[in-house]
Parts: C-alpha cells; structure tokens; sequence
C-alpha cells in the first residue's frame, strides 16, 4: 500500500496562511479574460445606446432677469427724517434679498398657477396635484448668482416650445407677486405708512365732525384754544410716535436693556409733559367740548401730515427701484435636446458592465484558488 510522506520542508497544517490573491495574480487573470470582459462591456454599451434611443427627447429652456434693486440711499434718508417712527418703518422694512424672490417662485402658489396655465396634470399624467407639483419641481431649477445677483430659471420639458413659455410665465409670475407683495424695503414702507395714513384719515375726518357739532361761542374765543391745542397736538404726535418706537424695541431687545430703559423714561417724561398740558389748559368755561373737540382735531391732523410725508417718499423710492423686473435674457424654444446624453449612458453602461464583470471573473478566480487549496490540505492530511 502507498503511504504518502510528509515532506520535511512542508510546515505544519497550522503554519499554512492564506495571504489571498496579489494584485499581480489579479491582473493576470483579468489579462487572460479580457476578451471576454471587452466584449461585454461593448455590448453593454450598445444595449444603453439602444435604450438611449428610445427614451423621449427632453429640451431645457433658459431665462435670466435682473431682479428689483434697492435703492439703500433713499431708504436711509427717509428713515432719518422719520424721526420716533423709524423703528417701526425699520422693523418693516428688512430688505429683500435674492434668495427670497427665488423662494417666491418656487412657492405653491406659483405652482399651482403654472399646473393650471399649461394644465401640467394632463401632460404629466398626474391624478393628484400634489404628484403634478413633484413633478414640476424636478423639472423647474431656480439659481441665483452669489456675485452678480442674476436670477436663472431652467425649465425641462418633452415640448421645446412649452419649456420656453413656462420659464417665461415664472417672469410674469414674479412680476405679480411683487407688485401684490410688499417684498422690497421701500414696498414695506409704503404698505405700512399706507395703513397708517388711511387709519389716521378716518380718525381726522371724524374728529372734524365732532369738532363742526361742538359749534363756536365767546367763550371758546376768549380761552384762545388755538396755541394751546396746536402745542397739545404736536405733543401726543411725540407720545404716540415714541411709544411706537418702544413697541419695536421690545420685540428686538428685552425689558432690561439700556435702550429699552432710555426710551420708557424719555415716554415716560413726555406723558408727564402731556399731563401738565392737559391740566394748565383745561376749561372751565362753555367752551370745554369745543377745546376737547379741536385738540383732537389738531392731534389727528399732525399725525395725517406726518404720515403724508413719509407715504410720498415711500413711494418715490418705491418708483425707484419699483419692483422691476428686468429680463436680460427671455428664454426661446431651445433648437436641441438636453437629455438624454446618449454617448454617456452609453459609455457609464459599458464601464459599469466591465466593473462588473472584472469583480465576477476575479470572485470565480478566487473561489477556485480557495477550493483547490483547500484540496492541497487534504491530501496531505
């Protein structure tokens, strides 16, 4: 019977270690196989190419505006002749900026207005609008340019011709939102003092009824309430513009803090003033409800002027940088596709094949070694 020897030059069975496959051996074995991992990989690329062809054509449509520029100049010299409403007006202002008109045109309401112009749900074959607004979010990208401040909107669409006009209603879109929309700081201002202006000119209006029921008697012309109801007046327009400016305070700073301090005391001394005032000119005589009536009148009519003014010059910065939108490149029907890029899914196909391949040929390799290793040990057990 053949006996087989352990050659004394062979270590032991638990000497032997598996250092695995070298990048040599790898190399080798892919050389050897490289036909068939070439022509895999051709053919591959030729299925994506053919694939390629079949997907539907899809055109990319450009647009670039200009978007409303602030007039900052005009803004701070009206906010300094302001004087104690400039906190408010300030508050309300906050200047727009570009990311905040590209977050207006990707905003639902847009959407949803662009879906029903071009009914968007029929051409994406979309049940629900929400799937329709997915849908036309990945095919619409908004970008703004952090040095020139531009605005870029690229549509992807199958038609060329809608692609162009959807990029282009987006324009229009814009242009509407901020002419509804107070979004600039001059727009701010003039929203708010608008407001004011129309509250205060209900007030005067009904100031000067009263003031026309009270009626006029000697003793209305004997206490001379002309200065002092003028001095009242302008006073209470002090108090009301401060307490406004301390309201805005409050809800940037807290309680304790030492402007928040400073403007209660300064209100705090005009309120004493007002007192004073109120108590040095009260009268005794018939014509107090008249008195009453006028220093109303005069108050309200100080706040109207002052509010006129300010309206004005809102709106002469609002002309200004008006929210105007400046198209510096309309986009057109594009004469070529954009997708699909045909050579590179061709070419990604045909490499991912032959990564995929080569992993295959050296896993087989390496499981041969192993069983044929494996074996080896066996035979000399």
């Amino acid at each position: 019977m053949n006996a087989v020897t352990r050659s004394p030059d062979r270590p032991d069975d638990a000497e032997v270690e598996d250092d695995g496959i070298s990048l040599e051996e790898s190399l080798a074995v892919l050389a050897r196989r490289w036909r068939l991992i070439v022509g895999c990989s051709v053919l591959a690329g030729a299925i994506g190419l053919g694939i390629a062809f079949v997907l539907p054509p899809v055109y990319t449509a450009r647009a670039v505006i200009l978007p409303p520029q602030q007039q900052q100049s005009g803004a701070a010299a009206a906010l300094a002749s302001l004087g104690g409403l400039a906190g408010l007006a300030g508050a309300a202002g906050g200047g727009g900026t570009v990311d905040r008109y590209v977050a207006m045109m990707q905003s639902t309401t847009v959407s949803n207005r662009i879906i029903d112009q071009f009914k968007l749900m029929d051409v994406y074959e979309s049940k629900f609008r929400a799937d329709a607004q997915k849908e036309l979010s990945a095919n619409v990208h908004i970008s703004a340019g952090k040095k020139d401040g531009l605005l870029t909107i690229e549509v992807d669409d199958k038609s060329p011709q809608r692609s162009a006009d959807i990029a282009n209603s987006y324009i229009g879109e814009l242009r509407r939102l901020t002419n509804t929309l107070a979004v600039t700081e001059a727009q701010q201002r003039r929203m708010f003092f608008e407001q004011q202006l129309q509250a205060t000119k209900e007030k005067l209006t009904q100031a000067q009824i009263a003031l026309q029921d009270s009626g006029f008697n000697a003793g209305a012309l004997k206490a001379e309430p002309k200065a002092a109801a003028e001095s009242y007046a302008k006073l209470r327009a002090e108090i009301t513009a401060s307490e406004v400016k301390l309201q805005t305070m409050r809800g940037m700073l807290a309680d304790n803090a030492p402007e928040v301090q400073q403007q209660q005391h300064a209100l705090t001394a005009l309120r004493r003033q007002l007192a004073g005032l109120e108590v040095n000119t009260s009268p005794v005589q018939q014509g107090a409800d008249y008195i009453t009536r006028y220093r109303e009148y005069k108050y309200q009519e100080t706040l109207f002027d002052l509010f006129s003014r300010q309206y004005e010059l809102a709106r002469v910065d609002e002309s200004r940088e008006g929210a105007l939108i400046q198209v510096l490149d309309a986009a057109t029907p594009p004469e070529r596709k954009s997708k699909p890029k045909r050579a590179q899914i061709a070419l990604a196909t045909a490499v991912l094949a032959g990564l995929l391949l080569s992993g295959f040929v050296l896993l087989q390799n390496f499981r041969a070694a192993s069983r044929k290793s494996s074996g080896l040990g066996r035979d000399f057990s």
